[in-house]
């Protein structure tokens, strides 16, 4: 039977495919290279989708991809629903959190928050019993505070570079972001033989 695995462009797809390589599996030709969206590998049964990193758990979920590999922040905004996320691939790592201007004491009362991940927002501030108006953005979040459209965002931070070349400062901690690989549920159990040896490879190459 064949198996679907969606992949995420951009940094995650570096990361992903010399784990995907040392799980026997490789593109048979160069990805980066190329504006297809579907490839071929090194094993017949085996192929690979290129999509955005927001559009993975949708194609995992419904059935269009067996597997998938999908950074942590885009699980919780997602939800997970029909998802198994049997593996931490331990790449790409950065931190969700919240940040605002560097030296302001966090605004109390009502605030507004900018944010990419709305839903992922509306849970944390909601479990802090704090009261948040989310502004959804699509990019540029550390505008948001210089310009006073909100008083705190909601992103990823990595290095915390752009935070502090905009003015900004890093405050709490929401969650701990990497890599994870995800199984649809009803594909793991009619093709549980194949998936099974696909999971095993990749636990043994994020172990080596």
């Amino acid at each position: 039977m064949q198996i679907t695995i969606a992949l995420t462009k951009g940094r995650i797809l570096e990361e992903t495919l010399p784990l995907l390589a040392q799980a026997g599996i490789e593109p048979t030709e160069d990805i980066s290279r190329s504006r297809k969206l579907v490839f071929e590998t090194s094993l017949s049964d085996v192929r690979l989708l290129v999509l955005r990193g927001s559009d993975v758990p949708t194609y995992v979920q419904f059935g269009a991809a067996d597997l998938g590999v999908s950074g942590k922040d885009t699980l919780l905004e997602h939800g997970g629903d029909g998802l198994y996320e049997p593996l931490d691939l331990g790449i790409a790592r950065c931190r969700m959190m919240t940040a605002g201007i560097a030296g302001e004491p966090p605004r109390q009362g009502r605030i507004r928050v900018a944010t990419k991940y709305v839903n992922i927002a509306r849970r944390f501030y909601a479990e802090q019993g704090r009261q948040a108006d989310i502004i959804k953005l699509y990019g540029a979040m550390e505008l948001a505070p210089i310009m006073a459209l909100a008083d705190e965002i909601v992103d990823i931070v990595d290095t915390g570079n752009t935070l502090k070349a905009n003015g900004l400062e890093s405050r709490e901690t929401i969650a701990d972001i990497s890599s994870r690989l995800i199984v649809n549920k009803a594909a793991m159990k009619v093709k549980h033989v194949q998936l099974q040896g696909i999971i095993d490879s990749l636990r043994q190459a994020v172990a080596r």
